[in-house]
Parts: C-alpha cells; structure tokens; sequence
C-alpha cells in the first residue's frame, strides 16, 4: 500500500478513535474533541479539509478556554499542510514528531529477570501502572512510594482504564522484575472501515531502568499482539532519538506528527 494510503487511513483512526470517549464540536475547518471522561483530548482538522484558517483556529482556542480545557491541536504535516500555518499565526507553539508504522517487526531479548504481562481489566493495581507512566513521562523522579497515586491516578482515571480494558479498546502490557514495575505500554484498537487498526501510545520506562530494552521490548510485545487482528500498527515518536529505537525493532517513518499547544 502506498504512503499516501496510510497516511489517509491514520487520519481516519485519530477522526474515529477519540469519539468513544468524547463529544464533538465543529468549529469551521476543525473538529474539536471534547473529552466526557478524565482523558483530555484536542482539535484536529476536519477529516477530508485542505485548507485550515487561523479564525478557525481562534475561535477554537476560545472554545477550550471557555470550557476550561487545554488548548491542543494535533494534526499531520503532509495530510494539512494549511494548518501550520494557522497554528502559528495565532500564537501557538508547534512541535513535530516523526510517525511510524510497522514495517519489519523484530523480536526483542528482554533482559534477564523480567518478565512482560499483559494487564487483566481485573488487576487490582492498575493505579500503578498509571502511576508509572506519570512518573517515567516526568522530567524530575519523585521520592513517592511504589504504588502510591499521583494525579493521574485518580479513581476516575483508574475505572476508566479499567472500562477500556474490559472493552477491548486499550491493550495494556507491563514489564516486571523482582515484584517490582518498571515499564509499561499499550495500544488502542479502533475499527476503521473494514478492518482494525491500532496506535501505540505510552511507552513508558522507569527513569533508573532506561537504557536497558525495556522500552523496545514492551513496544515489540505490543506489535506482536496487536498484529493478531490489525492490519495496521503505527505510532508517533517525541523526537529523532526515540524513533530510532523504534526502527530498530521494525518501523518505518511515514510521516510527522504535529502538535500546537499554547
């Protein structure tokens, strides 16, 4: 399949993928994704929109600042070239990201004494894998108790999750040593048209365990699962580094991830 045609069927997944947890708002050019549970979501381009204006970019931004939500837009570079253009005129702060798929996957050596698992809608500890994540995404550690709630481990978020894993729509994998958590990953499948496909999101490694493979062995984990059923996996990297981790266990970069925020 051409770039092209991945490219327009990632922009069908992030138009579909959002709804279930979500109202939508129309806003000129912009579909704005208004979350209904603890999840914070953003606008992004009309799905099939050329041509994106600053007014609607606005008007937007006073959206979620009237609704209280932060203002974020997400968007790919060859899908709507226009709306850089617009973010920037109307202040906002853009940061790319490379987006890959899967192309070559690899098998990955965990290292010794670990073990990957995926997470039951039934485990009692899913505020730590959430936990976790909000620590190793942190740029300073925390001195906090393994296993003790941070913000985004709230009980909301917690039965949230746990929804969604019920329903199939996250796949939650962790990574384990001597009792103790130290990476964890998932990916959401969504259908679009007549087949699934799923974005991986989350990676997340303890900060004293970085370095090790854990990352690219829960990412090669999770491409193995998620290929039982999608025809499609992809996932959009923070920077040059970490999609070069990526490719060595069999992406492929197809594109760039944009974001806007204020």
């Amino acid at each position: 399949m051409s770039i092209s045609a991945t490219l327009q069927r990632v922009e069908q997944y992030y138009d579909i993928a959002p709804r279930s947890d979500s109202r939508v708002e129309e806003i000129g050019s912009l579909t704005l994704f208004i979350g209904t549970g603890p999840w914070a979501y953003y606008a992004r381009p009309r799905l099939g929109i050329d041509m994106v204006q600053a007014e609607d970019v606005e008007r937007a931004c006073a959206r979620m600042h009237e609704l209280n939500l932060p203002q974020a837009f997400e968007w790919m570079a060859e899908s709507t070239p226009s709306m850089r253009a617009a973010a920037s005129r109307s202040g906002l702060s853009i940061v790319d990201g490379p987006l890959l798929v899967v192309a070559d996957p690899v098998d990955v050596m965990l290292p010794g004494g670990v073990r990957l698992f995926l997470v039951g809608a039934d485990d009692p500890k899913l505020g730590d894998y959430l936990h976790l994540a909000a620590r190793a995404f942190s740029e300073t550690a925390t001195n906090e108790a393994p296993g003790e709630p941070g913000p985004e481990s709230s009980d909301a978020a917690v039965a949230h999750l746990r929804t969604r894993l019920a329903d199939g729509r996250t796949v939650l994998m962790a990574a384990m040593a001597q009792n103790r958590l130290l990476a964890v990953g998932s990916h959401h499948p969504v259908v679009v048209g007549d087949e699934v496909v799923t974005e991986i999101v989350g990676v997340a490694t303890l900060p004293d365990y970085r370095g090790r493979g854990l990352g690219a062995a829960i990412t090669a984990a999770l491409v193995s699962d998620a290929r039982q059923e999608c025809s499609l996996v992809f996932l959009s990297a923070g920077d040059d580094d970490s999609a070069r981790v990526y490719e060595r266990v069999g992406f492929a970069q197809i594109g760039t991830a944009c974001l806007a925020s204020s």
